[in-house]
């Protein structure tokens, strides 16, 4: 089966976007997460949108972390296994509740909040609800217009 993308990427026909995005990027780097705890959020994020680019993508930049597959693997899983911290099981948690919006009246409930907040300051809070807006905001992009997973092998 041959895919292909419906258009040029967006971020790619507007390059003023593709250049806040990738500022907004930067934004979150060293700011209290770990770049495989953002990858990790990443992951979880474009499961959960079927992103099959970003799903592709951020696997493939956990394995360059050092990553095991076991941890990979289980991402889409992360309740059901022993190999998370419980900082990353709270980083995974919000940006579950953050992605599934409509999926509950308080989307963000302060026990899923609280225990965040336990294991992140607010810098790193901040920059974690960066990092799951804008990963929701390329899985949208890439969604829509079909961009075919395994073209941006980094």
């Amino acid at each position: 089966m041959t895919m292909q993308a419906r258009m040029k990427h967006p971020a790619f026909v507007l390059s003023e976007a593709m250049s806040a995005m990738q500022a907004l990027g930067r934004a979150t780097d060293n700011k209290g997460l770990s770049p495989a705890q953002l990858e990790l959020v990443y992951l979880r994020a474009s499961q959960i949108n079927g992103c099959s680019v970003c799903v592709d993508m951020h696997a493939r930049a956990l394995k360059k972390y050092g990553e095991s597959d076991e941890r990979i693997f289980a991402v889409a899983a992360w309740r059901d296994t022993p190999f998370f911290t419980d900082a990353e099981r709270a980083a995974l948690a919000l940006t579950e509740a953050a992605t599934r919006l409509s999926d509950r009246a308080d989307p963000i409930d302060d026990a899923t909040w609280d225990e965040a907040a336990r294991h992140y300051d607010e810098q790193a809070m901040a920059a974690l609800l960066f990092a799951i807006g804008q990963i929701n905001v390329w899985n949208r992009l890439n969604v829509a217009v079909r961009q075919v997973a395994g073209v941006w092998k980094g």
